[in-house]
């Protein structure tokens, strides 16, 4: 038993297979995905993708996972090149207003739960930030570079040796598109 997904490309999309690597171009911009060639075959046939698991005994289980998770990881790619990725999060803080401000791919979280020293967040790859009153606006093409950005963000923010119960300050996913 073989594996094989087909997924259809939209309309203003191209996609390009070539030695690992298979590009994705749309109206936003391009991402580019690397994957195993041992465990899938990724064909382009006009307008459907074909992502095919190995047949090699030894590895066909792995193989046939590797090809499910290429498939989801480009179908989702294929959508975010056109409408792109977006979350909204919120600066929230009880006691000590907090300022956050944009330095290059370097996001700077000033004066949490009263500290002097700013915390800072990276901005990973080619990820926008906005910053609007009390609002944060994350976006971009790639969803993992989006989502490391997120967490990024959260993690500079938690409340390091105290109780999380208690110190609430931070900036939070309110939203996802």
């Amino acid at each position: 038993m073989m594996f094989m997904e087909k997924l259809d490309i939209p309309s203003g999309t191209q996609v390009s297979v070539e030695n690992g690597m298979v590009m994705i171009k749309g109206k936003l911009g391009s991402a580019g995905k690397k994957y195993n060639q041992k465990f899938a075959k990724v064909k382009v046939e006009g307008s459907v993708l074909t992502v095919e698991g190995s047949s090699v005994k030894e590895i066909k289980k792995r193989a046939g996972t590797a090809e499910k998770a290429l498939a989801s990881v480009l179908g989702e790619a294929m959508v975010s090149v056109n409408s792109g990725i977006v979350v909204k999060m919120k600066i929230v803080y009880a006691h000590f207003p907090m300022s956050v401000e944009v330095k290059g791919k370097e996001i700077s979280i000033k004066n949490i739960f009263g500290e002097k020293i700013a915390r800072k967040a990276g901005i990973v790859g080619d990820t926008k930030v906005e910053i609007k009153g009390q609002e944060v606006t994350v976006n971009g093409i790639d969803r993992y570079d989006v989502g490391q950005t997120v967490a990024n963000i959260r993690q500079a923010c938690g409340a390091r040796g105290n109780d999380t119960r208690v110190f609430q300050d931070g900036i939070y996913v309110i939203e996802e598109e």
